[in-house]
């Protein structure tokens, strides 16, 4: 894929009056104010006190520098809360800003053991996607990495401080949802059906560290049907196998999200375990909500499979069958 990058510049500037309970509200508490306006705006913010640099493409330097200034002018009245970082952010279009400054460059997600870079256009995609949309849609069939993916950029957005947490959700469709009867806390219960999130997760944090951030709930898991009721802020939610929701459970989750959140959604529609005549949530979401702003699809095709070989010439001979049939 040809890659291009526009030409970044850098902008300085300072805030009056100088004052530093207000600088200390703007920036909020370990800056996470700042590092929010950073990942929305797709650029890098610096400041000593008052005195700030932004370092970005040009277009969109004047741009953040006048929305840095008017929440500053609002903290003269207001102590800021990061939803209202959030909503700044989206009202002067930060997330098309970060979409549109380097449209063809190729997106590396950075984890403390190492990089993980998309294989091919589609995943390419997928990725910038993600991590320019609030809500995302990764569909297709086994294999193409849209799972391991969307773990990735949770791990990358805990570490990089864009999420206090990463919630894990799946649909338990093989006990059916009746988990009472599993030995061990909800955590162990729920375990066999995010085994494949947990093998990316280990791979990318380690034994060690996924334990020690699951007893802090940094990571969380939680069965779909125990959703209901809850709102998720500052958090990066994955729901897996999003295939055997139904109708009802897809539109339940869509409206857990709270301020500053991401939510990723994978499935596969040719794999739906719903019993009898139960129509698929995620194939109910896709026509529902396809033309809604903000909201990113990503279709993998059987030619996107990165596991052995044999797994794409697999999938494209079901798909033959089900063509005849």
């Amino acid at each position: 894929m040809t890659q291009t990058s526009q030409a970044l510049d850098s902008i300085s500037f300072e805030l009056s009056p100088a004052d530093n309970p207000r600088l200390a509200n703007l920036c909020g508490h370990l800056d996470e104010h700042i590092r929010m306006m950073e990942r929305g705006f797709g650029v890098e913010i610096n400041n000593r006190g008052v005195n700030f640099q932004i370092i970005g493409p040009a277009d969109t330097l004047t741009l953040i520098q006048e929305v840095i200034h008017d929440l500053y002018a609002e903290t003269a009245q207001t102590v800021l809360a990061p939803e209202q970082i959030h909503m700044a952010i989206r009202k002067s279009g930060g997330d098309d800003v970060a979409t549109a400054s380097e449209p063809d460059k190729e997106v590396v997600i950075k984890t403390k053991r190492g990089l993980i870079k998309a294989r091919g256009e589609n995943q390419q995609a997928y990725l910038r996607r993600v991590m320019t949309h609030d809500i995302n849609f990764g569909v297709g069939p086994a294999g193409t990495g849209k799972t391991y993916l969307a773990v990735a950029c949770a791990v990358e957005a805990l570490e990089r401080d864009f999420c206090r947490r990463i919630v894990l959700v799946r649909p338990a469709v093989e006990a059916g949802e009746r988990l009472g009867f599993l030995p061990g806390d909800l955590a162990q219960k729920v375990d066999p059906y995010l085994r494949p999130l947990f093998d990316a997760l280990y791979e990318m944090l380690g034994f060690e560290r996924v334990a020690k951030l699951m007893e802090r709930n940094v990571i969380e898991v939680a069965p779909l049907a125990y959703m209901r009721g809850r709102t998720l802020n500052e958090s990066f939610i994955i729901l897996d196998e999003a295939q055997n929701t139904t109708i009802e459970q897809m539109k339940m989750f869509l409206t857990r999200m709270g301020y500053n959140s991401t939510a990723v959604i994978t499935g596969d529609i040719t794999q739906v375990d719903l019993p009898g005549s139960t129509r698929s949530g995620l194939r109910h979401a896709i026509e529902v909500l396809k033309d809604v702003d903000g909201i990113g699809f990503t279709f993998f095709q059987a030619k996107d499979v990165v596991r052995h070989s044999l797994v794409q010439k697999v999938i494209l001979a079901y798909d033959k069958a089900d063509r005849k049939a």
